[in-house]
């Protein structure tokens, strides 16, 4: 079959928003209201930071607005990979804060824990399953960067168990798989969507305002605190918490250090019984190529496959826009190399195209700091991994915003910003270069050209 033919029925939203147990919207703000925290965006970073707050001060007054619906956009249209990983991979983690990579893996992993034990205290159903990610070397190269990494994490006292190719064909049957890593605590598998609808009903549980379908237009000192505009109304605040994330942030400083970038995702139909043991995948791991434009790709509760990532789309500006969220381009090539990773599910069709923007700096991983003399905090940058991350990122904007040192403000991860992305046009000019130079090194045998290595040298990079 040809595999555009099995986009032929796809709907073009995302397949986790379309779940029946969606919430009805929380009133839009109309006036004016007075709180101790605001706390602006309805996604993880905001719903985590309304609801930490909470749990750690029960009589603080907290607001959320959110512009649209709580988790309508990266928060309820990701793949649902929740890592451990502060850092974006051991890797990363380890060219840019080795000093401090063993303690930010162990925070990592107590954050890991810290999500799976509020999503027990509340009673959240968000489909958890920590069945850990399995990274997959789909050429020889790719083999020994992995078997490189496993050594560097073992220095580190931390556990990965290295799959060779029938080891890995064992989890999980494909013919591109040579081999791969898998992590089997550090990851766990979640309904995106009810994650977030479960943090919100947990914030309105804990006493938290939310206002939904009501955007933050500005932001401005008032007083002792702040004040933001909203279209029908004004909020006044102690103190401001921005997890705008992809979105142009509400300190305008903030924005050169951020690019959004769009990523696309598949969902099949469910899988049979005959087709789900052509693979076996008994595991129900995440898993994840090791390529430079990589695919990721898990099973949902009801055993279809979601399969995601491999373009990184950013358009000139920096633009935010709806019609952005379908590229069909993109989608016939997920679909090809869909077939090609899994040929004995040929027939198979999709039911759900999407896409959305996601966050991106140039260190991969988020980034903290404080604005209008610390009535102000903020967090950005989360790369992709903002599932779990985003709820080490609220303990930091609330640390931030209390003034107290912590281990986690601390930090050298914390402490320091990315360099920011140059303006336009050079901007999108040098990230269309890098686009094609990583295209190039996945051809090439991992090669990295002159311009990769000098970006490698500055600190600076493009992924998603």
């Amino acid at each position: 079959m040809d595999s555009a033919r099995a986009l032929s029925d796809a709907r073009p939203t995302p397949f986790w928003l379309e779940d029946p147990g969606r919430p009805t919207a929380q009133p839009a703000l109309v006036g004016d209201a007075h709180c101790d925290l605001l706390v602006v965006g309805g996604g993880y970073s905001g719903l985590w930071t309304a609801l930490v707050a909470k749990e750690r001060d029960p009589s603080l007054d907290v607001v959320l607005v959110e512009g649209q619906e709580v988790g309508w956009a990266a928060s309820g249209r990701n793949g649902g990979f929740c890592a451990a990983s502060l850092t974006h991979g051991f890797g990363n983690g380890l060219q840019r804060w080795p000093a401090e990579l063993g303690r930010l893996e162990r925070l990592g992993a107590d954050n890991l824990d810290g999500i799976e034990a509020t999503l027990t205290r509340y009673g959240i159903d968000a489909e958890w399953e920590r069945t850990g990610e399995i990274d997959i070397a789909t050429q020889p190269h790719q083999l020994d960067e992995l078997h490189e990494v496993a050594e560097a994490v073992a220095q580190y006292g931390l556990d990965v168990t290295v799959l060779d190719r029938d080891e890995l064909r064992a989890q999980v049957d494909s013919p591109t798989f040579l081999g791969g890593i898998w992590d089997k605590e550090g990851v766990a598998m979640v309904h995106p969507a009810k994650l977030a609808w479960g943090l919100k009903q947990a914030c309105l549980g804990l006493g938290v305002r939310i206002f939904e379908h009501t955007p933050a237009d500005a932001l401005r000192e008032h007083g002792a605190g702040m004040a933001v505009r909203t279209p029908y109304g004004r909020i006044f605040a102690g103190k401001v918490a921005l997890g705008t994330n992809a979105f142009p942030s509400l300190v305008k400083r903030v924005r050169p250090f951020i690019v959004p970038v769009y990523d696309y995702a598949l969902m099949t139909e469910p899988l049979s019984d005959e087709q789900l043991a052509a693979i076996g995948w008994k595991g129900r791991q995440g898993l994840s190529d090791s390529a430079n434009k990589f695919h990721y790709f898990r099973l949902s509760a009801d055993n279809r496959i979601l399969w995601g990532g491999y373009d990184a789309v950013y358009h000139f500006g920096g633009h935010v826009r709806h019609e952005y969220d379908q590229r069909p381009e993109t989608f016939r090539t997920l679909a090809r190399n869909f077939f090609t990773c899994f040929p004995q599910l040929e027939g198979v069709r999709f039911t759900n195209a999407w896409g959305g923007a996601i966050d991106t700096c140039s260190r991969f991983s988020a980034f903290f700091d404080t604005a209008y003399r610390g009535r102000v905090a903020y967090a950005a940058g989360y790369t992709g991994l903002g599932v779990g991350a985003t709820r080490f990122g609220a303990e930091v904007m609330l640390d931030l915003l209390s003034g107290e040192r912590t281990e986690r403000t601390e930090l050298e991860m914390v402490r320091r910003k990315p360099l920011p992305f140059p303006p336009e046009p050079v901007r999108w000019a040098g990230i269309g270069i890098t686009t094609r130079s990583l295209e190039r090194a996945d051809r090439t045998g991992g090669e990295r050209n002159l311009w990769l290595r000098t970006l490698d040298k500055l600190g600076l990079g493009f992924d998603s």
